[in-house]
This record gives C-alpha cells, structure tokens and sequence, in this order.
C-alpha cells in the first residue's frame, strides 16, 4: 500500500536544523516508509494512532491517519518521548 506522506511546520523546521548527511538519511527512510511502512516502526504505547519511526538516535514522531503519514516532530531520542 502506498502513503501519501505529509509533514508539519515544526518537523520541517527540526529536519532543516540537522546536518546535511542525517537529512538525507532520514528522507531515505521516509520514502521507503511511504511505500508500506517499511523501517524500525513502532506504536506507541499510550497515544493513539501514534509511531515512531527509529533512524540512528534520531526518531521521525508520525500519526497515521487512514493512507496519510502526518510527520509531526524529527527528534533525538534522548528528547523525542518527553
């Protein structure tokens, strides 16, 4: 199943903050998210339709909403659960 991917205000002002190389690491990793939630994901325990998707010590905070991917926060994950 294909996803159409969208990402928030916050999220793109986080991925615009990280070195070049972790940007395009992690866009690696949402296209191939996009194709079937492909990669290190994980529901979150406590939130509803909340993920995580892992890229190295970094963590992309998604909601699912039907065949949309909603990228709300690009953390690190010493800050990403708090």
């Amino acid at each position: 199943m294909r996803y159409e991917l969208v990402i928030g205000d916050e999220a793109r002002e986080q991925l615009r903050a990280l070195p070049k190389a972790l940007r395009r690491s992690i866009g690696h990793r949402l296209e191939l998210l996009e194709d079937d939630l492909t990669g290190n994901v994980k529901k979150l325990s406590a939130q509803e339709k909340k993920y995580r998707l892992r890229v190295g010590a970094y963590r992309i905070l998604f909601q699912l909403e039907g065949s949309t991917i909603f990228v709300y926060a690009v953390k690190h994950r010493r800050d990403a659960y708090g």
